[in-house]
């Protein structure tokens, strides 16, 4: 346990330098990905709050090394202070035998901004338990999802405009990158940008095929069809070497763009012939108005670092490309939540 004193005594003096001199809207603290929870200590020791743990600490799928989901901090309810109310990601644990069942409710911008605060209710600890396990992945897609979209708001102030003019002009869409992305290779329904740094390497490719049927969103078709791109399109440092895919650290699930269908898929990719390799991520969507498939992909490149956060800073561009005849949203849906009634501050 010595490790959450840890971090929360370290962001509690990032907080209390973040806050001195503010009034009114305050500016949230805290880093990506970090998060802070609410909850009486004996409930955190307990089977209740080990679940809400091991949700939070549960590994990031599709890296090479293990990382978790989120960097977790804890408070009990009597120290839940105004500075801690500045952090950007909040969880309330809320048991009360008047709960029927469990439930979230969630508020937008409370204390600070950005910030979201997840409230979860339950009757009981037991209940609390089952319902926080029962619904692992609605959790880790809520603050996800809320970080990518910090990440969206960003890029729309600032992306690479050379970029998305040259996606524009090949396929017809649109994308916002960061505009670190600056160099790049185009080839036949191909596109990459990459910002070509040897520790840290984020890399973005778009590239289109013909869409036949529904067998064309399958794990099997999906790796063919990338390892066809990339080893036609990113080559090694000799010949030989070639970008391919670990097809048995891929995994695909059916996800909603711009409320539509796409796949989403996630795993390793390797240099054949090399000792490179790293994370990807990537989403298969159709172009109903050309019939085709469009894959837009980010991978990173960042040998004994970790990946988790820099992996997530591209992804989030994923969820802005607009199709030929769509229309952009501004931000990804939260999740299967309701929102609590406005609160003053």
């Amino acid at each position: 346990m010595k490790k959450y004193f840890f971090y929360l005594s370290m962001a509690l003096m990032a907080f209390v330098f973040a806050s001195c001199g503010m009034g009114g809207n305050h500016t949230s603290s805290g880093r990506p990905y970090e998060l802070l929870v609410v909850v009486d200590p004996g409930v955190w020791e307990r089977a209740a709050g080990r679940a809400l743990h091991d949700v939070l600490d549960s590994e990031m799928p599709g890296l090479p090394q293990p990382e978790s989901s989120f960097r977790i901090m804890y408070t009990s309810s009597k120290d839940y202070n105004s500075t801690l109310k500045l952090v950007r990601n909040i969880i309330i644990v809320d048991i009360k035998d008047t709960f029927t069942k469990g439930s979230f409710k969630f508020a937008k911008d409370v204390y600070a901004s950005p910030q979201l605060i997840l409230t979860i209710q339950a009757p009981n600890e037991e209940e609390f338990e089952k319902f926080v396990t029962e619904n692992k992945q609605v959790i880790i897609d809520f603050f996800t999802r809320a970080e990518m979209n910090r990440q969206i708001i960003s890029l729309e102030k600032k992306h690479n405009n050379y970029i998305s003019a040259r996606v524009d002009s090949l396929f017809g869409a649109d994308i916002w990158i960061p505009s670190e992305l600056a160099n790049y290779k185009t080839g036949k329904d191909f596109f990459w940008a990459s910002t070509n740094k040897g520790a840290a390497d984020q890399n973005f490719v778009i590239y289109s095929y013909p869409y036949t049927d529904k067998d064309t969103f399958t794990k099997e078709y999906f790796v063919h069809k990338r390892d066809s791109f990339m080893k036609a399109n990113i080559p090694g440092f000799k010949e030989g070497v070639y970008m391919s895919t670990d097809s048995l650290r891929t995994n695909v699930r059916p996800i909603r763009v711009h409320d539509k269908y796409a796949l989403e898929a996630r795993g390793l990719w390797r240099m054949e012939g090399d000792f490179m390799g790293g994370p990807f991520v990537s989403h298969s969507r159709v172009d109903e108005k050309n019939h085709r498939v469009v894959v837009a992909e980010v991978f990173v490149y960042s040998p004994e670092k970790m990946k988790r956060n820099l992996l997530r800073q591209v992804e989030a561009s994923l969820y802005t490309l607009k199709l030929p005849g769509e229309v952009k949203e501004s931000q990804i849906p939260l999740g299967e939540t309701r929102e609590a009634e406005k609160t003053k501050k």
